[in-house]
């Protein structure tokens, strides 16, 4: 199968980490209700990312183990695929994740965030591979925020190795101060969502990017093309789960192929 639906969890911030596992469990039947064969939630959403104050402490292995069987065993009873933000121990500090469930409820593995933005690096400890999934015949990849936004290398690395599609978990909220827009991509704002054509363009796949609903944020939840287009977006600030339909025939990886590189 090529043609399926994707959601992406445009939702609130959660208020703390069990709020943030209760508001995945309810996303959950949500989107498979909607037809969705997959839903993405963004960077870090469980246990919630430490933007500013909203979370000075550290959750415990205990915790994100507890967290992540519950939520398998939500996508299994749901029979849909879940690509989870979060974090996970791999030795004494934590690392920024995706967790990617499949719709029987089976864990098939984690995308670490690999290129942390520099102000992550005291908090996270950085991972060092790459992975390609599979969902219904589909190969996908992840790549997390500051990843996607400054270094187009790691959406090449997915594409090139069958990716059709590239998810992209990603974690803003508003800056005081700062434009607010009301259309995608406006040029008065910053380049972020500009990055969403150019990544999907420049590899010939769909990359679907998600972002956590909140009042002003200059970024919002978007799905584009394998030739550049947008396909759907989230009005600002307005939660929800945006739906969108994809034929992955359509994202032949063709461009990024071409590259006359061993990356």
């Amino acid at each position: 199968m090529t043609k399926f639906r994707i959601a992406l969890a445009n939702i609130e911030i959660p208020s703390s980490p069990q709020d943030s596992v209760e508001r995945v469990l309810h996303a959950l039947p949500e989107a498979a209700r909607a037809g969705a064969r997959v839903i993405c939630f963004p960077e870090a959403y469980v246990p919630g990312y430490p933007w500013g104050e909203t979370r000075l402490g550290t959750v415990t292995s205990g915790f994100l183990e507890d967290a992540h069987t519950t939520i398998a065993q939500a996508a299994g009873q749901n029979n849909i695929g879940v690509v989870l933000g979060t974090e996970r121990y791999v030795a004494d500090k934590p690392r920024l994740s995706a967790l990617v469930i499949k719709p029987s409820g089976d864990i098939a593995g984690f995308q670490d965030k690999v290129q942390l933005d520099p102000s992550e690096e005291a908090r996270y400890e950085a991972g060092s591979e790459r992975q390609i999934f599979e969902l219904e015949g589909v190969r996908f990849g992840v790549v997390i925020c500051h990843e996607g936004f400054r270094y187009p290398e790691t959406v090449r690395w997915a594409a090139r190795r069958g990716a059709r599609l590239v998810f992209h978990p990603f974690y803003d909220e508003a800056v005081a101060g700062a434009f607010q827009p009301t259309e995608f991509a406006d040029p008065r704002n910053t380049f972020h969502e500009k990055t969403f054509l150019c990544r999907a363009a420049e590899n010939s796949v769909f990359f679907a990017s998600v972002n956590c609903a909140s009042p002003g944020s200059a970024t919002t939840s978007a799905v584009v093309g394998p030739d550049g287009s947008l396909l759907c977006y989230q009005p600002y600030g307005q939660v929800g789960l945006l739906l969108c339909d994809i034929d992955a025939a359509k994202a032949t990886g063709l461009l990024a192929r071409r590259l006359r590189t061993q990356s």
